[in-house]
């Protein structure tokens, strides 16, 4: 199973389209810091449709709670941030990794830039733009870590 790990979400829809694109593909979502919204907030539940109630997901206070309880091998751990020197489609994503997002308006805690910076990978982008939207970014990382893994996920 793979992972999708948002930290510190601020925009609802975002965590709803995330969610619902983890309910398509099995993938299990966790939830990490402050939320900018309310789990059982009516934008979630739009933008997740009717299928939030199938979404595997977790909840954790900090990020130390969510290390501590998943264990997570550091080469199971990707940040994706626009700060990243590697591309995303060169990362060796295997099943049971986690996929790790930052904040839509500030990124990753400050401190994972120096922490982790052998881990973090980016979505390379040639136009005048800053980022990708966090659902998109989401989604572009998953399916390629589906893509690389395919033949665990192929029924």
């Amino acid at each position: 199973m793979l992972n999708i790990v948002l930290i510190n979400p601020e925009i609802p829809f975002n965590t709803g389209n995330i969610g619902r694109s983890c309910v398509a593909t099995g993938t299990r979502l966790h939830l990490v810091g402050k939320l900018g919204f309310k789990i059982a907030s009516k934008e979630i539940r739009r933008s997740g449709l009717d299928y939030w109630p199938n979404l595997d997901y977790r909840r954790y206070e900090t990020w130390e709670e969510f290390l501590q309880v998943n264990r997570p091998e550091r080469e199971q751990l990707f940040f994706m941030s626009t700060k990243g020197q590697k591309n995303y489609w060169d990362a060796q994503f295997t099943d049971g990794c986690f996929l790790c997002f930052g904040a839509e308006s500030c990124g990753l805690p400050k401190d994972f830039y120096e922490k982790y910076a052998d881990r973090l990978f980016t979505i390379p982008m040639t136009g005048p733009v800053r980022s990708l939207n966090l659902s998109s970014s989401a989604a572009i990382t998953l399916f390629e870590a589906l893509r690389q893994n395919r033949n665990s996920y192929l029924k």
